[in-house]
């Protein structure tokens, strides 16, 4: 109902704007040869209005302050246009504008546009209230790849992105598990996940895994900066992964689209849109429904997504923003399997009565000022409202079902943050220098509740039979934070960046920890509060005006996690000490593209992950066994990533009248190794003590190398890539041979390949399908030590799917 409110008030209010007098500002926008110019972006400077043009190349621009302004014209391919004009009240002015080509950029844009090439790219140096420059960085463009989007196939939607590592036992697209550099993909919770910006999982600083992932219809891109990120976003040593959601179309008053799909084992997804542009105010609004059993037994799966966003310009300065967002899942988990069930059927499961659910909304508003010409501010408020519930047969994977009472598991989420981030231009060194500066305030709360004893049905059922929970944990996370960075650019060559970040975290957990003969056990209360600072700097040398070399050092950290502080038994016991986990990311390359036809980005990293936290055995003074959990030791991951496009056909031939071909590679080699990091056992009464390093660290395969062509003629694009990804451990002890109930052993190396297609129909409609794991090939990314599991997670094995997408 809160959605439904929230719509009929927006319409309401849009209702009214609607039939107020304007202003309005109109005309066409045509090439040199009189051709009609669509998306080229029209603004006054100086405000925050702006439109684009659409199909036949009209805009219109309504609704804004008499008075004189700076119209300014752009899009890609085209020299930029600019022109002075003045507007009274209620007057409606005609401006029609012919844009000249730009003779290089046109030729990069078309070759880019026609084949595929703007699949994959790089942020600006300054955008959106950041600075990337001297930042390794990749945005996904996700219009401009074939793959199927319908089930947020990763395998696909990274293929060129280098060093991804990824979890495929999620088949119904629900949850994301990406990781890079050696770090654990465990719901992508080494990324900082955000969308438009701000926080979607649970809890960023203490339970940071992303049960969320937006339908990637909606996506229009994914920005993915690395570990340098931390300055400006925070924690996780893997960076920062944002998904930017498809803003309001500023070239129509009402657009609307629905994407339709259908596909093996039952696969049913619509994704329905609507987003316009009217006056001072914009909007856009999506529904999605996907649905199937899934390819194992017991994986059957049903999603609902929306989300709502309305933007009103509320001066020339002054713009207001309101998004929300709400999902909610009914996924059966068909369960881990042990080696010799994977190897006679890795389709079947011996869970049926295995239940997930997480009910999710995300709030927020946002707001953005024009301070003056140089001076501007984005102010984000958020929150998060969720639900984590789960049920089922826990026990190891080797125990069949006793069809007894399941084990009921429920989170309960509320959390709350706010960013205000300021960007500011000044002059120095007879150039143009960039500061960024941000507040933020962040406050989470978990509600625990785990061990109930549900009911012995098979159904989707949380209930708990006896009306309890014999572990109900409170914990609370509290984070204030600075920072500042800027871009010094000492001339067109060269440049650097430098800055740092204030970190404040209060972390406390309490509750009751177990029952035991009827008698609850309480946990004692936990407190920790850390303050320390983050530096980092960057550095960028341009050899031209297509490539740059970058360099960047950046100071990271990890949060301690709720699970950190929560022991497994009442007997062990938490180093009153325990740190978060800090070290630092390094990046040195060579990036850009020659000829206009090859883009490339080559690289060596390094990630120093000090003070990981584990667990070891401990004595007591009476000679009983006990487990402390404290800061072990550190890692390090360092290699080489690499990224190529290439476009063969222009290149040596120009043009062609039966197609091009384009080929892409992303190469990752990846050496992840443990440095000291000593661990004890008990044995026989006495403690044996070893140490890992050397090591490789778990789930860190050290090849991740994806190989693609895509052949384009006129509208139609087929697209095939392979993905070849070796070997890697499930255990810091590096363990080959599976135990009992396979949750450790090795996870061998495996290929795959993907076949997907597009053709694009009566200019906006389009026709897409596939065929995911085109060889059939039978293999696993993840051995489970608990739930989804416990047990091998098998992916997915060949499927089918066909799509049709109609535009009005």
């Amino acid at each position: 109902m809160k959605f439904v409110y929230s719509l009929l008030i927006c319409a309401l209010l849009f209702s009214a704007d609607v039939l107020a007098q304007k202003n309005v500002l109109k005309g066409r926008i045509s090439d040199e040869n009189g051709n009609p110019v669509q998306g080229a972006s029209v603004l006054l400077e100086g405000t925050v209005r702006g439109v684009q043009s659409d199909l036949n190349g009209n805009y219109e621009l309504k609704d804004f302050p008499s008075g004189s302004y700076q119209l300014i014209v752009s899009l890609v391919g085209f020299q930029n246009w600019s022109k002075e004009f003045s507007i009274g009240d209620g007057e409606i002015k005609e401006l029609n504008i012919q844009l000249a080509e730009e003779e290089y950029l046109l030729s990069e844009f078309s070759i880019s546009a026609s084949r595929g090439i703007l699949g994959q790219d790089r942020l600006p140096e300054v955008s959106d209230f950041r600075i990337n420059a001297g930042k390794k960085n990749e945005v996904i463009r996700i219009a401009e790849i074939d793959a199927n989007l319908a089930m947020n196939n990763s395998r696909q939607v990274f293929g060129r992105t280098p060093g991804i590592s990824i979890w495929e036992n999620d088949g119904s697209g629900i949850q994301l598990g990406v990781a890079s550099r050696g770090l654990s993909p465990n719901r992508s919770w080494e990324f900082n996940v955000r969308m438009n910006g701000y926080d979607i999982t649970p809890d960023p600083m203490g339970y940071p895994e992303a049960y969320f992932t937006p339908p990637l219809e909606v996506v229009e891109q994914i920005e993915i900066i690395r570990g340098a990120s931390s300055l400006q976003y925070g924690p996780q040593f893997g960076g920062l992964m944002n998904f930017v959601l498809r803003k309001p179309d500023k070239s129509t008053r009402f657009t609307a689209e629905s994407i339709n799909t259908v596909g093996s084992n039952g696969l049913f997804s619509s994704f329905n849109y609507i987003g316009g542009t009217e006056g001072k105010w914009n909007y856009t609004a999506y529904y999605q429904k996907r649905r199937g059993d899934g390819w194992r037994e017991n994986g059957f799966f049903n999603t609902d997504h929306a989300h709502l966003e309305v933007n009103y310009a509320a001066s020339n300065r002054l713009k207001l923003g309101y998004e929300m967002t709400y999902m909610t899942t009914e996924t059966q988990q068909p369960g881990g399997l042990t080696d010799a069930q994977f190897a006679e059927n890795s389709q079947q499961s011996t869970r049926s009565r295995n239940w997930f659910n997480t009910p999710w909304f995300i709030p927020a508003l946002s707001a953005e000022y024009l301070v003056s010409k140089n001076t501007k501010l984005s102010w984000k408020v958020f929150g998060t409202f969720a639900e984590r519930n789960s049920v089922g047969f826990m026990r190891p994977i080797n125990q069949e079902d006793d069809l007894g009472n399941r084990q009921v598991d429920r989170d309960f989420y509320t959390t709350y943050g706010s960013e205000l981030r300021m960007s500011s231009t000044y002059e120095l060194f007879g150039q143009e220098q960039t500061l960024m500066t941000g507040l933020r305030y962040f406050n989470g709360n978990i509600d625990r509740n785990q061990r109930g004893v549900g009911t012995t049905g098979s159904d989707m059922d949380f209930s708990v039979a006896d009306g309890d929970f014999s572990r109900k944990l409170d914990y609370n996370n509290r984070n204030l934070a600075a920072f500042a960075e800027n871009v010094f650019r000492f001339n067109d060559q060269f440049l650097l960046t430098a800055g740092l970040r204030v970190e404040n975290i209060r972390s406390e957990n309490q509750g009751q920890f177990n029952v035991a003969n009827g008698v609850p056990q309480s946990l004692e209360p936990i407190s920790r509060t850390r303050n320390f600072v983050l530096l980092g700097l960057g550095a960028e040398y341009h050899l031209g005006k297509n490539t740059e070399f970058y360099a960047n050092f950046s100071q990271a950290y990890r949060p301690v996690l709720i699970s950190d502080l929560t022991p497994p038994a009442t007997t062990d016991v938490i180093d009153p000490n325990l740190q978060d986990s800090r070290g630092y990311n390094i990046d040195f390359g060579y990036r850009g593209s020659l000829f206009q036809t090859l883009k490339f980005d080559l690289g060596y990293f390094r990630l120093n992950y000090q003070d990981r936290i584990g667990t070891i055995a401990q004595l007591d003074e009476a000679g009983n066994n006990y487990q402390f959990r404290t800061n072990l030791g550190n890692s390090i991951s360092q290699g080489f990533e690499g990224y190529i496009e290439f476009d063969p056909i222009t290149t040596f031939f120009g043009s062609s009248r039966v197609g091009y071909l384009h080929l892409f590679t992303s190469l990752a080699f990846i050496d992840a190794t443990y440095g000291d990091f000593e661990v004890t056992t008990v044995s026989n009464g006495e403690l044996v003590v070893r140490n890992l390093e050397g090591n490789r660290v778990e789930n860190a395969p050290r090849k991740i190398n994806r190989f693609g062509a895509t052949y384009s003629l006129g509208k139609f694009s087929m697209t095939w890539q392979l993905s070849d990804v070796g070997d890697a451990f499930s255990d810091a002890s590096n363990s080959v041979e599976p135990n009992a109930t396979s949750t450790v052993g090795l996870i061998p190396a495996y290929q795959v390949q993907d076949l997907s297609a597009t053709w694009k129909v009566w200019k906006q409609h389009s026709i897409k399908a596939g065929v995911n794991n085109l060889t059939d090939e039978r293999y696993f990314t993840r051995r489970a030590g608990g739930y989804p599991g416990p047990g091998i997670m098998p992916a997915d094995g060949r499927t089918f799917y066909f799509t049709l997408g109609l535009k009005f």
